[in-house]
């Protein structure tokens, strides 16, 4: 018989590794199988019946807006929470997640604007809108589904469901209640591409050039202004000189801001009489090119309500009328002139300083329209665009003799976060919620404290993740202005007011019209109040009253979903008591988004948070750092990844990535999780195949009768299990992720998978021995398919099915193992040492190996001198040493330090287990094999107690 022939003989008497389970995981034909399967099965549904009556774990989902397919930032998101809901559920709590939709708001509007054209009747803004935001739910839907996220897709929440536009109504009642309503004119941001005002969350910052002028206001009142300077007369014109980046403002221009505090002075020049802030005499008078003396000065105090005429007063009778000094903080002497022009309708500042004064609201002019244009009747520029009309006002002040600089700024300006459009400051009469102090239109129950100060005391109360989130979320709130929470739209829920035509106040039964209008709402949808004739409800009394036709900020929508989607649509929450999410989870961007709209609004109804712990992740970046970006094309899109190399891998991506910054991510860093992928599935498959002919209930060994390498093998997964459910209590992924790589392929991989293929081989399928090993990996990989299953979903469902049929119909329904039986903290601090020093024999057994003095480890026989200690360490694991270092003959002796000697075996290779053994040929019948090998196989089989 020929040596091949007698390896093959042999080969078939080995234990074999056998499983179903592939080792390519093919995730991009087989992922959407399972897809469909979770579906079918109702997989969700299962996981709230294996929980029922458990601990709630609520993450109350920040809703995406349903306009666009999904990018990489979506799928990001999205995989977040599922892994968070997964790992509480696997931890034994029902770990609720709705998945949401935000669906008003002018994204939405405009699209149908882009296709159906302008200017449609408001009935069909808001039918045209429904449909598309139906249809673009269903698009995201399918791609969410796609990413393995396990959601009640059944019954999603919508914010345009009827019966959240219903709770909306319902919420806005409450806050209207406790006295943070109330309407005023107040400058507001305004974007001309929306029509609307914009709340501080859809401000962003970028830079743009403007136009900069200094312009001359002529004194009107000199014998004053000479007064003011402790002079007896002026000799020439004095003018108040004014800095400015927004010409446009200046034909609205109403008084002018001096600093109370400040040093002014007359400055004498050939073009006559300046008032400049002192310490910009020098700066100014280069910028304008002039030479000049200062002959007085005073304190801006002594300037208080000396007027000046508007600069183009000469030029157009429209504009005959003086502008008064006003004393205000703001002004002061970093640049420009030290003097501020005041236009009250176009900066808060400037607005609050007038009323302060005296100012009326109806006093104001506002000749801005809400297209951008002036109003035709302005003088000179009616009609025109702003930023259009900045180079002719220019030209007309220099015309006039009052223009005494122009140039350019590059400055950072306020954006329509939409539109990437320049806004404006407005003055417009709006709908606002209060931060401090003050009355709203309705109080029936006051809050004991103002909602800036609830907010803060809320945030407090907070956890954060990370923690600098906190910092984020409080400056933000400690300095936000009051809330304009309505706008001039069509498709968004109604501010279902009565206003009276001439006073603008409130009709008397506001608060049993919200009542109506909610309970209307709920039946027909926010299109039943538009269609609302207003003489149904009032009667003789509709002559007198106008129907509001403004709608809420869309924030609002979100940021009342605690309020109509926990506690409305779909209740049963995590706290009976209130409205507290365990967990909201979104991008960093939202502390100045849903985190915070969700705050005020709740603080506002309740004293309180709607959420317990506040989880923030960065943006999605390519590897140069540069957010992702479809003009850009330096993204990568989930549906081309997940066809491509499946959306495990993009799980896996998201799971190993420090969510607390940007996330990074393109084909050679995907490439590189494809290969920690291969890495983790080949170790499981690796635990399958030998565990494929094990059944528990038969087999298992208990564990003090386990081989010992066996028990410190349960042992550190004991330890690991305890690190992973730490990382998972605190939200954390990545730590995981790098740790089970290192566990697959140094604790498992490199050591105890390694040392244990002999035994479970080589020796009697149903030993001891053997099922003593299978036992370990039965226990091991139970554990470890809980604890990838968060990030690995499709491969651990997967591999359930193949390793526990018939146990549970998902991984998902099962929980952590109990590892506490396996804690022994000596046996590791003994194999921890035990590893090092087969770590130390590896090196030296490479060294020979180099010199091509052996082949194998198992070629090699070697002998480790150690020091009494590590000796008696050493000698406790008797002849299973050899199989601890995979060497064919290891022996252990006393001496000074713990070294290796690597000598060629000499003896004969037993052609069944691979081993270099002087008995090879002992039996004349199995003159190829061992005796261990014939022992095994043909008699009692080999005792092994340690390895």
């Amino acid at each position: 018989m020929s040596t091949d022939s007698t390896a093959n003989k042999y080969r078939a008497t080995l234990n074999m590794p056998d499983t179903p389970f592939p080792m390519r995981g093919d995730l991009p034909k087989r992922e959407p199988g399972w897809v469909k399967e979770w579906e079918e099965q109702g997989v969700y549904k299962k996981l709230r019946d294996a929980r029922c009556n458990a601990p709630k774990f609520v993450l109350h989902d920040g809703p995406p807006y349903a306009n666009g397919q999904l990018h990489m930032g979506h799928a990001v998101n999205k995989i977040l929470k599922d892994m968070i809901v997964k790992a509480r559920q696997l931890k034994g709590m029902d770990a609720l997640y709705v998945p949401g939709w935000d669906c008003h708001g002018l994204p939405i509007e405009n699209q149908i604007e882009k296709t159906f054209g302008r200017h449609l009747p408001r009935d069909e803004v808001q039918a045209k809108s429904r449909a598309y935001a139906t249809e673009q739910i269903a698009q995201q839907m399918a791609d969410f589904k796609r990413l393995g996220v396990l959601g009640d897709w059944d019954r999603p929440y919508r914010t345009m469901d009827f019966g959240n536009e219903a709770g909306e109504i319902r919420a806005l009642k409450r806050i209207i209640e406790r006295g943070f309503v109330y309407r005023g004119l107040k400058p507001v941001y305004w974007c001309f591409d929306c029509g609307s005002s914009l709340a501080e969350f859809e401000i962003e910052y970028a830079d743009k050039t403007s136009p900069t002028v200094d312009v001359a206001f002529l004194c009107a009142e000199p014998d004053k202004l000479a007064a003011a300077f402790h002079l007896p007369k002026l000799e020439k014109d004095a003018f108040a000189v004014i800095w400015t980046t927004t010409p446009w403002t200046i034909p609205a221009n109403q008084a002018l801001n001096l600093n109370p505090a400040l040093v002014y002075a007359l400055v004498d020049t050939e073009r006559g009489l300046l008032v400049l802030a002192e310490a910009l005499v020098e700066k100014c008078l280069a910028r304008y090119g002039l030479t000049g003396q200062v002959i007085a000065t005073t304190h801006g105090g002594h300037l208080d309500m000396i007027r000046f005429h508007h600069p183009l007063a000469h030029v157009d009778p429209g504009y005959a009328r003086t502008s008064p000094v006003y004393l205000a903080d703001y002004a002061t002497a970093e640049d420009g002139t030290g003097i501020v022009h005041s236009s009250p309708a176009y900066g808060v500042d400037d607005f609050n300083s007038c009323l302060h004064h005296g100012m009326k609201h109806d006093e104001i002019l506002n000749p801005v329209q809400g297209n951008g244009s002036y109003d035709p009747a302005l003088p000179l520029f009616g009609g025109m665009n702003i930023w259009k009309a900045n180079p002719q006002i220019i030209e007309t002040l220099k015309n006039a003799g009052r223009l005494m600089a122009t140039d350019k700024l590059l400055h950072s300006y306020p954006h329509c976060w939409r539109h990437k459009s320049p806004v404006i400051y407005r003055a417009a009469a709006q709908w606002f919620v209060r931060m401090d102090a003050g009355e709203g239109v309705f109080t029936l129950d006051k809050a004991p404290k103002t909602l800036r100060q609830t907010a803060l005391d809320a945030i407090d109360q907070t956890s954060f993740y990370p923690e600098n989130g906190r910092a984020r979320l409080r400056d933000m709130i400690a300095n936000r202005p009051d809330w304009c929470i309505s706008r001039q739209r069509n498709w968004g829920v109604p501010l279902p007011f009565f206003l009276h035509k001439e006073t603008g106040d409130l009709h008397p039964k506001t608060m049993e019209f919200l009542d109506r209008a909610a309970a209307l709402v709920a039946q027909g949808g926010i299109e039943a109040w538009s269609k609302l004739d207003a003489a149904e409800w009032l009667g003789e009394d509709a002559t007198q009253y106008a129907k509001s036709n403004d709608i809420l900020d869309v924030w609002f929508d979100s940021g009342s979903t605690f309020f109509h989607v926990l506690r409305g649509s779909h209740p049963g929450g995590s706290h009976e008591s209130g409205p507290e999410a365990d967990l909201y989870l979104e991008g960093h961007d939202q502390h100045r988004g849903w985190f915070h709209s969700s705050l005020l609004i709740a603080c506002a109804l309740e004293g309180r948070a709607p959420y317990r712990g506040l989880l923030t992740h960065g943006f999605t970046v390519d590897s140069k750092g540069i957010k992702m970006s479809k003009s850009l094309k330096n993204g990568i899109e989930p549906q081309e990844v997940s066809s491509k190399l499946g959306a495990e891998i993009i799980r896996l991506w998201v799971a190993a990535s420090d969510y607390s910054g940007d996330i990074a991510g393109d084909e050679k860093i995907l490439a590189r999780v494809v290969d920690a992928y291969r890495r983790i599935r080949n170790t499981l498959r690796f635990m399958l195949a030998n565990t494929s002919d094990f059944d528990p209930a038969k087999d298992a060994v208990p564990l003090t009768q386990m081989l010992e390498i066996d028990r410190y093998a349960l042992a550190r997964a004991a330890q690991f299990q305890a690190e992973v459910l730490a990382h998972y209590e605190v939200y954390e992924f990545h730590p995981v992720v790098a740790k089970l790589q290192v566990y697959c392929s140094e604790d498992l991989g490199a050591f105890y998978l390694d040392i244990l293929k002999d035994r479970l081989y080589t020796t009697g399928a149903k030993s001891l021995s053997r099922r003593s090993a299978q036992t370990a990996l039965w226990h091991i990989t139970h554990a470890m398919l809980r604890w990838m299953a968060p990030f690995l979903s499709f491969t651990a469902e997967e591999a359930w099915k193949v390793f526990a049929p018939g146990q549970s119909d998902s991984i998902f329904i099962e929980t952590f193992s109990d590892t506490s039986a396996w804690e022994n903290p000596a046996l590791i601090e003994k194999w921890n040492f035990i590893h090092q020093v087969r770590d130390l024999v590896n090196k030296d057994i490479e060294a020979v190996r180099t010199e091509g003095k052996v082949g194998s480890s198992l070629q090699a026989d070697i002998r480790i001198t150690a020091n009494a200690a590590d000796y008696e360490l050493l000698a406790s694991l008797g002849d299973d040493l050899k199989f601890v270092t995979i060497t064919s003959k290891a022996d252990v002796v006393n001496g000074d330090e713990l070294k290796v000697q690597v000598t060629p075996s000499t003896a004969t290779k037993c052609e069944r287990c691979w081993h270099w053994r002087e008995d090879v040929g002992h039996d004349a019948a199995h003159p190829t094999l061992c005796g261990r090998c014939t022992g095994n196989l043909f008699g009692a089989g080999e005792t092994r107690t340690v390895a």
